[in-house]
């Protein structure tokens, strides 16, 4: 169950689901959701280059070669045995938080780190990173999202004062 539910928080999930959104807004012509939109891709394709050039410059072994000896009990492996550090999954999922946040509903707000949270701790409970991995994913993409509303922020700002 852990696996299929970890899946959702997978790369090319993540970046599928936001390009399909963009695609929603475009289409629909959601001028109200345009930024956001935006925003939220950007933020996903920068959380989908940042881990692959941290971890060729951190090699930490997975705990599922380290901590589990003998039976695995349904647990699977996870990929590259050097590829820990920092986990992707939680990093898509901090760079899109933000988003998610901002167009949800007020009364659902309150749930968006929660699941999140909740969502990212299979990676650890699937052995395929540490608690540090996860935590240092959540955070760097959570930077990437504040990161890339400045810009979009400043970038607006520039062109308002422009007309």
């Amino acid at each position: 169950m852990l696996q299929v539910v970890t899946w959702l928080a997978d790369e090319k999930i993540v970046l599928g689901a936001t390009v399909l959104f963009w695609t929603y807004t475009r289409l629909s012509r959601r001028t109200d959701l345009a930024r956001p939109a935006e925003q939220m891709l950007c933020c996903v394709a920068l959380a989908g280059i940042l881990p692959h050039l941290v971890k060729r410059l951190v090699d930490r072994k997975r705990p599922d070669r380290v901590v589990v000896h003998g039976r695995r009990h349904g647990i699977p492996r996870s990929g590259n045995a050097w590829d820990s550090f920092p986990s992707g999954h939680a990093l898509h999922l901090g760079a899109i938080v933000g988003s998610l946040t901002r167009l949800c509903p007020d009364r659902f707000r309150i749930l968006v780190w929660p699941s999140i949270t909740a969502l990212v701790a299979t990676r650890i409970m699937l052995l395929a990173h540490y608690v540090s991995d996860v935590a240092v994913g959540l955070v760097l993409g959570a930077a990437i999202d504040k990161l890339v509303g400045r810009l979009f922020n400043s970038m607006r700002a520039t062109l308002v004062a422009k007309l």
